[in-house]
Parts: C-alpha cells; structure tokens; sequence
C-alpha cells in the first residue's frame, strides 16, 4: 500500500477550514431501549464545526448513550445519525472512524504491551510500499503529536510504564492523529494535573480554530464553561435545553441537570475537633514520600493537596497497609501501629476508598449486596454459608444512607452509574465501621447531583466523629470540604492552611513551588528525573528475558558437558534440535493463541489424532504421493483449531473449559480410530519415512520447516497490521474493540493457526518416529505450554516473540535432556515442568508488580 495513503495528517499541517457553524453531525431524535428500560427518549443534538458542545446531565441521564451512538457503539432503535446530508447507519467503532469520528473515552483503552507510538496509530497503522507497518513513520509523527500535548516520552516506551494521566494523554493523541473532523471527549480530563488540563484547553483552542467539530463530556463546572461554546443538557434520557454557555449560569445548569436547586454542594458545619486519632510522624518510603508529619482529629476531615506523583496516594496506600514504610511512626488514638497488610489496617478501625474505583474498589460483576459486605463477610457467615439476612442486617442501614439507585440490592454493580458504584464503596466501608476514613479521589468522574450527595455523606460521618483523610485534585472539593489542607510536593509536605487561609492561589503556589527560592532548579531536576535517560546496551540487554534464559542455559550446559561429553556429541546435539523443531513448531501456534489471552490445550490430541490419520492413510495406501498424507493431517488440525476457535470466539466459552473439552474429544476420535492398533514403521513404504529423514546442506529438514516457519511468523507479529492487532486483541481486548479492531476474529484465527501447526507437527511425527498409535503424543501440551511460558510470553495475553519461544523450547528440552543423561526417571519429568512453569509464571508476576510500583512512583 502506498504509505502516503496511510499517513495521518501531521500535527499542525494546513487543512482548508470548513465554514464555522456548519453542522459536521447530527443526532435526530434519537430514543434507546435496553431491556425495559428507555435511556433515550427523543434526544437531537447538533455537532458544528469550530465548537465545543458541551453534554451536561446527571450519572444515568443518558450521557453514554449519546456517546456510543455517535461512535458506533449502539445503534438507535428511533431516530438516525446524520453526516452532513447523509443518514448514516454505523455497522461499529470502526466504521464511525472511517466517517471521522473519533472518541476519547474516559478510561483509556490502551494496550499496555504496546508503545506510544503503536498504540496512537493501532487501527490505522502506516504501511511501507511493501505491506509492512512502517514503525519509522509512526514513530516521528507520534513523537510530534505528543510535543503538541507536552508530553516528554520516548514514543518507543510500552504504555505499561506510563502514569494513569500520561495514558490519558496518549488516549487524547490517538484521537487526534486521527483525522477526525468530529472529536468526542469523554471524560478527558478526569486524571489529568491542572497543568495537563490546559494543554489539553490549548489543543482544543486549536482544533476549534481548524474547524473540528467537538462534543465534550464532563463533570467539572469550571471546565465545561470555560471550553465549551453551547450546553445540551440532559435529564432522564430527554433533551431539556441547549444553550449557548455565556447565556447561562453554573447554578441554573445545575438546577436544570438534578431537577432542583444544589444549595448544599459543600455542606457547611461547625468544627470541633476532637482528640488525635491518627498521627504520622517522620513516616518514609523510599522514592515515594519521605519525612511525613500529619495529624487528623475525630471529627474533622484533613483535606490532602498536591499533583500528580506528589506522594499523596503513596501516603494512604502506607496508611492502610498495602506498602510498608521504611521510617517513621503512625499512632491511631495514641497507640503506636504498624499496619502489615490490608486486613491488620481494617482490624484496627483504617478504611480506604481507592481513587481506582473500577479496579480495586467494587467487582463488576458482583451484585452490590456482596460488594457492600465483602470486607466484613465473616459476620454473615454461619457454618461456612453466607446468609443474606445477615448481610442485610450489616450494611443495610448504610446503603439506605446513600440513597442508592439501583433496580436492588442483587443487582450487579458493573450496571449502576459512577455516582452510585462510588456510594455502595462508601457503604462497604462504613461497615467495617472504622475511626479513621481515607478518601484518594471519592468524587472522580461522577455527576454534579451525585457528588452533593457524596459531599453530604462525608460532612455527617465528620459530625459524627469519624476522622477523615480527602485526597483530591478537584481543588474546589478539597477547600470546599476540609477543615484544614496539607499540600504535598515531590513526596514531602510543603504546606498546611487552616480553612480560613485555604485559597485556591496559595494551595496552587505551593503545590508547584512557584515563586518560593530554588523552586525552578527544584523543577529542573524533577524534570531532568521523569525523562527517560538513555539505556547502555548492556543495561537494555540485561533487562530483557531471554538474556537470563541464555545464562541459564550456560550455567546448566558448560559443567554438564565437563562432567559428561556425550551432551555435546553430534547424534545428542542433533536429536535435541530435531525435538526442538517438532516441539517449537507446536509452541508457535500457542504463542499465537496465548497472545489473545487464551490457552489451547488440545494440541497434543491434535498432534496424536493427525499423526495416526497420516501414518494410516498411507500404510493403506502406499502408492499416494507423500503430499497427500500431509495435506489431510494439516486438514484434520485446521478443522479441529476452527472448531476450537468458534467456541471461544463466538461461544464466549473460557478457553481452559473448551479446550479441555476438545482435548479429551479429539483424544477419544483417536482412540476409536486406532482401536488399540499401532501403525508400525515396517508397514509404511520408506518414503513416507525417507522425507524427513534427509539432510539438506547437512542439516534435517524438519529444522528446516521449523525455521521457516518461524521467520514467516516472526515477520507476521512484528511487521504487518494483522500481527500488530493481534497483541493489542489480547492486551486490552474491550479496548481493541472501541477503536474496531476485530478481536473475535482475531481469537478464531490463532486457534485455527494454533491447529494447523498441530497437524502439521503430527504428520512429521509419523514421519520422523515411524511407529505411531493412539497414545503418541500423549500428554505433550504440558511441555508446550512450559516451552511458551518459559520463554517468557504472558499468560495475560498481549506480550510474547517468536525469539521467547525459540528460546523457551530449546531451554526446556535441554533440562530435559540433562535430567536423562544424570539418569533421573522420565515419570519425574513432568512433575519438572509443572515446577517450571509456576517458577515462570511466579517470575513474571514479580516483574508486573515492579513494574506496576515503578509507574506509581
């Protein structure tokens, strides 16, 4: 393809302004149904170009809705979505981009095993003139789509390693290299510091300018009237009013969005704090925060200020016992603690609401009944048994409290709003009914209405007594709420102000340091750190997996082959790389399937039916040329991996179950075929036998196939869009459909893949072994999956090369044949590589958490 037909455009190019004002799209009395429920009920909006609509309502109104109509994700059941004079019907996400419609969503749908650079361009990846991605191409114009956001990282770097708000910048460039002529922004700005909000405003400035037509979404008052040019609100799935935003006010926008007037946004009260009942004093943790004194009295909420990496949420994680300090002193009432996990903190009387709501406070698909009475379901228990009386009986009251919206208390918490999953959090804490309350973020990306109603929650826990700690970046929340507001900076506090001395002006000047002496070299040098700094190669090479794969393998290879010269004699060297040909061959169609999250645990019956199927097929017929043979078994293995494939893709059954199934299937198929027979080298004709036996350019050819064959994958994964969709298909799979990657059909192809390898391995099984029965192959998918795992490809799905299985394959069957040639028995085999596998898996999973504490860091 002609990379210029698939270059985005360049940040800053000159485009032909269309006519500002002009309607760029419509959405014309739009309803929507899910179930019994109406979310929209005759709702028109207008999308012109060089504005910014701004889409007010409440959690529930119908907000979302609007959103995946106009991207593609729903369709409406009345109405139509209208592109300049056209009526369009978007068939997904995809087709509403090939329109020019791209969407922002709030929580991003990034592949964390990509980098930047691929994750911006995924979905419409440039291609050089020969078909292959042109990753030089997509580098320089994500490097310069990430100079006009502000964002100084390598475009190289995986989005693993990101902080939350810098993937919500690589989320916002995506958009933008898009060539969209309509920007949905939903939620854009939820994680974002204030210096990252305006950017972001200067970017949409420009886009404005260039006649990009704009919806944005949101929850700050502030924010929405100072971007946006007119206001649609919404109320109950109906459209009340849009008005141009200098024609309104926050407080009739307001009143319009709840359906009444919000007096009580920060609930005033009198403060009389009683005695201490957490006091910090000198607490550190390396890298995070370091020489911390803070106290917070019952009765009285401590807000806590800072920006993004400040050590705010580091603090509380320590608090509450996740992470341990290395220094320092926390006393609750007086007594010195030291909480040594989660469930310590909890004992003592400490609850803490995350800032990650969705992935550490609730479980979606849990009903909101056992996520409020999930901390403190040993009181429901009697006998082992959950009883739902008692469960009532504990978390009730707080529930009714909250005033939850919900169809009831077994409702699944994944389908309530943002404001009411934030509600049942607070419920499941107040159960555990603690002293101290630690709020990292309570009001993040909920409505106006459902943050009042927070705010009044928290005010009457205080007037009760509870001592509060409020973590928050919405700076009108914190001074609105707290009776006294430490500011945080580079890990340290850097100020406290009474409520009174509390402004927006001093909390910013010292939370950035402004203005105070060596501030901008203290600047510097942070900036200096957070860049990334280039690597040694040999850094880079001791960082990466196969480097400690390759000295493990030294370390096993050089004594074994002083104490025993056989390990390096020709014949064992070239019966090892002949297995490993085999084995690696049957690993690569793996790799593929565990790729996208899946696991394929029927190749070994794959293996042993095709392998029988061939050898039989021409011992009864000996005059058919070897192809033949070959040809069915490749057959018989892309029709069980299609089969596998339609299961897990298009059944949504978990691939452990359907492959268990069909291992056990295909087994049977083969047992019943062979009927306790065996096809034995003496009865096939020695061609069948001859063909792998012969030695191109002294080398076997069943290495031969197996290089090629991993060359052409290798080129595949690393160099064409198929390859690239595959990792983000098992990265983020949720995320790979909102920008219309086919992920299904992703899943059906490496298992159709994963199956025609297998049949491929099993006819030069037949070939290579000679005799061959109902048994051959037996219990093989062990070592396959060790082969894959060892190599160093997730279990997660999304990260793993061909190079790691090559690899892994080789360093297995060298444990192996070392274990054989010190004469350990071969049933101890597997129990090896069981061993092997959980040492692996164990491995990567402490390499995720480094990872993971690096990046809140």
């Amino acid at each position: 393809m002609d990379t210029a037909r698939t270059r985005s455009r360049a940040p800053g190019a000159a485009v032909a302004a269309p006519p500002r004002g002009a309607v760029a799209m419509e959405l014309l009395d739009a309803a929507k149904v899910f179930g019994s429920t109406t979310v929209l009920d005759g709702v028109s909006l207008s999308l012109r170009r060089g504005e910014v609509l701004g889409l007010l309502g409440e959690n529930g109104a119908g907000k979302s809705t609007c959103v995946k109509i106009l991207a593609g994700v729903h369709r409406p059941d009345r109405g139509v979505v209208r592109m300049g004079d056209r009526d369009l019907v978007l068939h997904g996400p995809a087709d509403a981009r090939r329109h020019g419609v791209a969407v922002v969503h709030q929580h991003p749908g990034l592949f964390g095993d990509l980098s930047i650079a691929e994750n911006i361009h995924t979905g419409r990846l440039p291609r050089t003139r020969t078909g292959a991605v042109d990753f030089r191409l997509m580098r320089e114009e994500a490097a310069r789509w990430l100079a006009v956001l502000g964002l100084d990282r390598d475009p190289g770097l995986p989005v693993s390693e990101l902080s939350t708000s810098e993937q919500q910048l690589v989320e916002i460039a995506r958009a933008l290299a898009g060539e969209a002529e309509v920007l949905i922004l939903d939620e854009p700005t939820a994680a974002l510091s204030a210096a990252e909000v305006a950017t972001l405003e200067g970017v949409i400035h420009r886009l404005r300018e260039r006649g990009v037509a704009m919806m944005f979404v949101g929850h700050r008052m502030e924010e929405i009237f100072r971007i946006c040019d007119r206001l649609a609100v919404l109320r109950d799935g109906r459209l009340l009013k849009t008005v141009r935003s200098r024609d309104i006010t926050q407080r009739d926008a307001v009143a319009l969005m709840v359906g009444r007037e919000l007096t009580d946004l920060y609930p005033e009260r009198e403060v009389t704090p009683g005695d201490a009942v957490l006091q910090v004093n000198g607490l550190s943790r390396k890298g995070e925060f370091e020489d911390v004194d803070l106290t917070v009295r019952a009765g009285e909420i401590v807000g806590l200020a800072g920006l993004v990496g400040s050590g705010r949420t580091e603090l509380a994680r320590v608090l509450f016992g996740v992470r341990r300090p290395d220094s320092g002193e926390i006393r609750l009432n007086g007594e010195p603690v030291a909480p040594r996990s989660v469930a310590d903190a909890l004992s003592r009387g400490i609850a803490y609401v995350s800032e990650d709501r969705r992935g550490q406070s609730v479980i979606e698909e849990f009903s909101v009944l056992e996520n409020a009475t999930l901390p403190v379901i040993d009181k429901a228990t009697r006998f082992g048994l959950v009883l739902r009386r008692a469960q009532l009986a504990l978390v009730s009251g707080a529930l009714e409290r909250m005033k939850l919206r919900s169809a009831g208390y077994d409702q699944p918490v994944g389908a309530l709003s943002g404001g009411n999953q934030q509600k049942v959090v607070l419920a499941k804490w107040l159960a555990v009914q603690p002293r101290l309350l630690i709020l990292d973020e309570p009001t993040q990306g909920i409505d106006i209405g459902a943050k009042a109603e927070v705010h009044r929650i928290v005010n009457s826990l205080a007037e009760k007594g509870m001592a509060i700690l409020l973590i928050s970046s919405d700076l009108p929340e914190l001074l609105g709420m707290s009776d006294r507001v430490l500011v945080m900076r580079h890990g340290s506090v850097a100020a406290e102000f009474d409520r009174d001395q509390a402004t927006p002006y001093a909390v910013g000047l010292a939370a950035t340091g402004v203005g105070e002496e060596g501030a901008p070299e203290a600047r510097k040098a942070s900036a200096e750190a957070d860049r990334p700094s280039g690597r040694s190669l040999w850094a880079r090479l001791r960082s990466r997996r196969e480097t400690g794969l390759l000295m493990a393998l030294l370390a096993l290879v050089l004594p074994l082959s002083l104490l025993n010269p056989q390990f390096l004699s020709l014949g064992n060297l070239s019966d090892l790389t002949i297995s490993a040909a085999l084995l690696g061959t049957v690993a690569l169609g793996q790799l593929l399937v565990m790729l996208t999250r899946n696991i394929d645990l029927s190749v070994s019956s794959v293996i042993g039916l095709t392998a029988f199927a061939s050898a039989s097929l021409i011992k009864d017929h000996p005059g058919l040329p070897i192809v033949v043979p070959v040809l069915l078994a490749c057959a018989i293995g892309l029709v069980c991996g299609v089969f596998n494939g339609l299961v897990v893709s298009y059944g949504q059954v978990p691939s452990i179950v359907a492959t268990l199934g069909t291992l056990a299937l295909f087994r049977g198929i083969d047992a019943m075929m062979s009927a306790g027979k065996q096809v034995a080298a003496g009865e096939v004709p020695d061609a069948w036998l001859a063909w792998t036996a012969a030695k191109p350019l002294g080398v076997s050819v069943l290495i031969w196939i197996s290089l090629a064959l991993f060359a052409a994958a290798g080129f595949a994964l690393g160099r064409t869009r198929q390859g690239r969709e595959l990792y983000a298909s098992g990265s983020n799979p949720a995320g790979a459909r909102q920008i219309g990657i086919p992920v299904d059909r992703h899943v059906l192809a490496a298992f159709t893949v994963s199956g025609l390898l297998a049949g491929l391995v099993g006819a030069l099984w037949a070939s290579h072994y000679g005799t061959v029965d109902g048994q051959a192959a037996y219990g093989l998918e062990l070592t396959v999956i060790a082969s894959v795992v060892v190599g160093g490809v997730a279990l997660r799905g999304g990260s793993g090369t061909v190079q790691q299985v090559a690899l892994g394959t080789f360093t297995l069957l060298v444990i192996e044949n070392v274990l054989t040639l010190v004469r350990v028995d071969s049933r101890y085999l597997q129990a090896v590589f069981g061993a092997v596998i959980l040492v692996a898996v164990s491995f990567d999973a402490a390499l995720a958490r480094r990872r993971s504490h690096r990046r809140a860091v």
